[in-house]
């Protein structure tokens, strides 16, 4: 029975599809084509055509190297299938059921074989482009001058090498198998492969194809075993908690890979050769396939799972020891940690010396100013209209002002699009284009609770004259406006260049009130003046004004990508950027500075550690930006990038120039992609910062790869751990790391240093402190490690023997003014000292009002312990001063006094006051009711004269409950009782 033709499209139908595929072909090849087009336009602009074409050609080679190499081996063996068909076909149910498939086939066998393999190469060639990574570091990679402890190869081999092949032999496999599926498929169609009938299955012809491309695979899976030998050492090594292979993997895993890999190459021979030339059956190459799954299974599963479990478990800390070390010694070399230096701070000295009132080094230096909470402060006086914004985070550096240097904390003043009363396209787009000025303050100088503003201010005059502004610039810069910078995202482009003399660019407000306009003259920016340029970024941004609004003229130029570690990141696609970009004054202009790093994942035994959860702490998106979650083994701040703030020129300094990563990088692209070291502006690298995301990697792996024995490694009981945020330890975030231009034990004098303090793991007195910062240009880690039974407390056990302090946390409280102000805690500084421990901890005081600011009213300071030499201070010179008035009165050796006071009886009521007391009662009582009406009315400068009259009237309050005879430390009967978490 002739089985019915299949149905045809109509012509209609196929012409609708025909106009969908090529309406759909046409708008994606139009968006590749302005995708690409505008990017040429954009690396022109920034003087980096080599990242474009280089990264764009070799996607490309890739595509189309891999793409038809794929369709090639499939279409290739779909039409071997179909030539080795068999001319006659035995009758069959069978057969007849798939004559119609052969019909439908045969007379388009051709278009349907380019169809499925281009289908297929399709795919392969997008996956294949993906990895021009790879491909270049595989072509450009050199060595690294070290060997692996295992077989002695480069590490060049594993980084630059090893990620290619595996790749190439995953390739290898998909085409054999997609291959064998394949022609198995049209064996079966066209008759040479029966399921049905009399005689053999399969004929000769589909015999021979089908077992040589079994046999094809099975070769590849030698290769594999050889492969897996070397990625064996990048493997976790469970018996060890480490990366690497272990003592069961290297005496029983690697020993059955080799084997695997030659009984794989005698497999493959054996089916070649008995399914084709003695046999002829498919019999013994079962078999012999069979025998491959279970040698597989057997020697190289149950073996060394025996030598795990029988010989490794009962006596793991010796039969570990030797790759233990291996990991430790890897793992320090891949990080950069080898070189730490770590030094013991014994902090035996409790007792507050007298030479804390006279410090300059550490004590006059401690940074009071915290960058997270003074962002606010930043925003509300030097903000000067509405849409100016500083960010939820300011940034520390360190400036040489009147011939002293000391750490500024600064910020950009930026446009923050989504406060324009206006927000419509022009003004968005071709007015207010730019921000205006860095504004930096003292870290350690205050004034009336606020920053000592020293540059970039734009306020009142009369405000500057009441002292808490410099009436000149002591940062000065030349070209202040700032066209790049943090807050710009990817929708916030501008189009700046005007003809004729008018100017449209909001500039800033003057000082009589009035506004200043400005017309763009910087280099940055595309030229969109001619028609065909304003056409294509209207098709790029769907927007039609590029072409109906008047604000677009000849002369106009389009800035766009303008944040700076979006910039960078495209002009380096290599390099992993660190989260905190910061802005200085370098020649009278502002530059961003950004930290990149070069990393792999495939340096033997080395750490594995996951950079999103490595860098998370407090400050993550709160002014930083979070690091994606890439896996890696191996990381090098090796470039220093920058971008002018005004015309977004982009610099990439080599910073490492013994990265070999670097150098095969800088190979790719031509050899020049990066300005050598030497190249560095003095006055830039003066403001070059250990980096923050590459501290908190190496300060993470310190906290166990500073045990360098491998027994004490396994044991895992000299471990540390990075303490929560103090003031918020049950929050779950760690505490970040902070910058201190300070003078710590061994240091010759003070220098620019990122700071982390750890505690013992599951313990919560002070371990380690751990710095990293630059010595003569060169990166350095130091640790100072304390004694393991030391009463030095943490951050955590500090800040709440300091708050929980009776006196202290009585006049915390008031600070609150009854639950109608928020206390906060700024950083928490543990600075050694005088063989002790001073830490010195801001206090600021926010009211709940809705524009209100955070005021640094107190400062906490402690000695020794943390809880027996304790003070709140109006600043930090009367702190210490009281430190040290308590260390006088310590006994020589004995225990030092307490200093909290005694609370009232909560049964009993108050007793009447004597004159004196009542007169200081009320006194209290008056500076609450002004503090609280100060705090209404929304003056600022009121509010903190009230808090600060307040606290007069409660010391003279203490001191007349003393003269009285009465225990110091009780709170008026006049005065509210606010809760202790207020």
């Amino acid at each position: 029975m002739r089985s019915s033709p299949m149905p045809r499209m109509s012509r209609r139908g196929r012409v609708t599809i025909g106009v969908l595929v090529a309406v759909f072909v046409l708008f994606t090849l139009l968006g590749w084509g302005v995708q690409a087009w505008t990017d040429w336009l954009w690396f022109s602009e920034v003087r980096y055509t080599e990242v474009f074409t280089g990264v764009l050609t070799t996607r490309l080679l890739l595509f189309l190297a891999v793409g038809l190499g794929m369709a090639a081996v499939i279409g290739g063996n779909l039409w071997l299938a179909y030539r080795l068909r068999p001319q006659l076909r035995p009758h069959s149910l069978e057969q007849a059921t798939l004559e119609r498939y052969r019909m439908l086939l045969t007379p388009r066998l051709g278009t349907w074989i380019a169809v499925v393999a281009g289908v297929i190469g399709l795919f392969a060639g997008l996956s294949a482009q993906s990895r021009w990574n790879q491909w270049l570091l595989f072509r450009n990679g050199g060595n690294f001058g070290v060997k692996d402890p295992e077989f002695g190869v480069d590490i060049g081999f594993y980084v630059f090498q090893l990620p290619f092949w595996r790749y190439l032999l995953g390739v290898g496999f998909t085409a054999v198998v997609l291959s064998l599926l394949g022609a198995l498929a049209v064996h079966y169609v066209f008759g040479g492969v029966r399921l049905q009938g009399v005689g053999d299955r399969m004929t000769n012809a589909a015999r021979a194809h089908l077992s040589t491309l079994v046999a094809v695979f099975v070769l590849l899976k030698a290769i594999a075993y050889v492969l897996d030998r070397r990625a064996m050492l990048l493997e976790y090594n469970e018996g060890a908690k480490l990366y690497g292979a272990g003592y069961a993997d290297v005496n029983a895993l690697l020993p059955a890979k080799e084997i695997l890999a030659y009984i794989s190459i005698v497999v493959a021979i054996a089916i070649i050769v008995f399914s084709n030339a003695v046999m002829r059956n498919l019999v013994w190459p079962g078999i012999a396939l069979a025998l491959l799954g279970v040698s597989a299974v057997a020697i190289g599963g149950i073996y060394p799972w025996a030598v795990q479990t029988f010989e490794v478990k009962p006596s793991a800390r010796d039969k570990e020891a030797p790759y233990i070390a291996r990991s430790i010694e890897a793992t320090r070399s891949a990080f950069g940690l080898k070189e730490t230096k770590t030094q013991g701070y014994a902090a035996s000295n409790l007792v507050p010396p007298a030479s804390l009132a006279t410090d300059t080094s550490v004590v006059g230096n401690a940074r009071l100013l915290d960058p997270q909470l003074v962002s606010e402060t930043y925003t509300q006086l030097q903000q000067v209209r509405g849409f100016y914004d500083f960010g939820p985070k300011l940034d520390i550096d360190r400036y040489p002002v009147n011939g002293k240097t000391s750490d500024y904390v600064v910020g950009v003043r930026e446009i923050n699009y989504g406060e324009l009363s206006q927000n419509n396209w022009i003004n968005k787009h071709t007015v207010y284009t730019h921000g205006y000025g860095l504004v930096a303050a003292p870290a350690n100088q205050i004034c009336n609770g606020v920053p000592y503003f020293v540059s970039g201010s734009l306020g009142d005059p009369a405000k500057e004259a009441a002292g808490c502004t410099s009436p000149t610039d002591q940062i000065p810069t030349e070209q202040p406006r700032i066209y790049y910078g943090e807050r710009m995202g990817a929708d916030d482009y501008a189009i700046v260049g005007q003809t004729g003399d008018r100017n449209v660019e909001f500039d800033r407000p003057t000082s009589t009130g009035g506004e200043q306009y400005y017309t763009y003259t910087g280099e940055g920016g595309v030229k969109i003046g001619s028609f065909t340029r304003r056409l294509l970024y209207a098709i790029k941004e769907q927007e039609s004004n590029f072409l109906l609004s008047e604000s677009v003229n000849d002369k106009s130029k389009l800035l766009y990508v303008r944040n700076p570690r979006d910039r960078v990141e495209k002009v380096a696609p290599f390099l992993t950027l660190d989260g905190d970009p910061y802005p200085a004054v370098v020649d009278g202009r502002v530059q961003w500075i950004v930290d990149g790093y070069t990393t792999a994942a495939t340096y033997p035994y080395a750490e594995r550690v996951n950079l999103q959860q490595e860098t998370t702490d407090e400050l993550t998106n709160r002014g930083t930006f979070q690091l994606a979650r890439e896996n890696v083994n191996y990381m090098r701040n090796s470039v220093k990038a920058t971008v002018d703030a005004y015309d977004g020129t982009v610099r990439l300094y080599e910073f490492d120039d013994t990265d070999p990563v670097l150098k095969a990088w800088n190979k790719a692209f031509g050899g020049d992609l990066l300005l050598p070291k030497a190249e560095i502006p003095a006055e830039l690298s003066a403001h070059f910062r250990y980096p923050a995301d590459m501290f908190k990697v190496q300060r993470n792996l310190l906290t166990k790869f500073h045990v360098t024995n491998p027994g004490d490694f396994y044991s895992g009981q000299d471990f540390w751990q990075v303490p929560n945020v103090p003031d918020a330890p049950d929050s779950g975030q760690k505490q970040p790391p902070y910058y201190l231009f300070t003078e710590f034990p061994g240091q010759e004098d003070p220098r620019f240093q990122l700071t982390s303090a750890v505690t013992p793991n599951g313990r919560q007195n002070l371990a380690a402190l751990i710095s990293g910062s630059y010595v003569d240009g060169q990166p350095t880690l130091e640790v100072w490690e304390l004694p393991d039974q030391t009463r030095v407390g943490g951050p955590v056990q500090v800040h709440q023997q300091m708050t929980n302090n009776g006196d202290i946390r009585e006049r915390l409280n008031v600070l609150s003014v009854g639950g109608q102000a928020q206390v906060q805690y700024g950083n928490l500084l543990s600075l050694p000292f005088g063989d002790g421990m001073l830490y010195v901890e801001p206090v600021y005081v926010k009211s709940n009002n809705q524009t209100a600011f955070p005021l640094l009213q107190r400062v906490l300071v402690s000695y020794g312990d943390g809880g027996s030499y304790v003070a709140l201070a109006n600043n930090l010179t009367d702190g210490i001063k009281q430190l040290v008035e308590q260390g006088k009165g310590a006994p020589q050796g004995g225990t030092p006094p307490s200093t909290g006071g005694t609370p009232p009886p909560t049964n009993a009521g108050p007793p009447p006051l004597p004159g004196e007391l009542a007169t200081a009662a009320d006194r209290v009582e008056q500076a609450i009711t002004e503090v609280k009406a100060a705090q209404t009315s929304g003056d600022f400068e009121r509010y903190g004269q009230a808090l600060k009259t307040l606290d007069e009237a409660m010391t003279a309050f203490q001191q007349a409950q003393q003269a009285a005879g009465r225990p110091a430390g009780g709170s008026p009967s006049a005065s509210p009782a606010p809760s202790p978490n207020g």
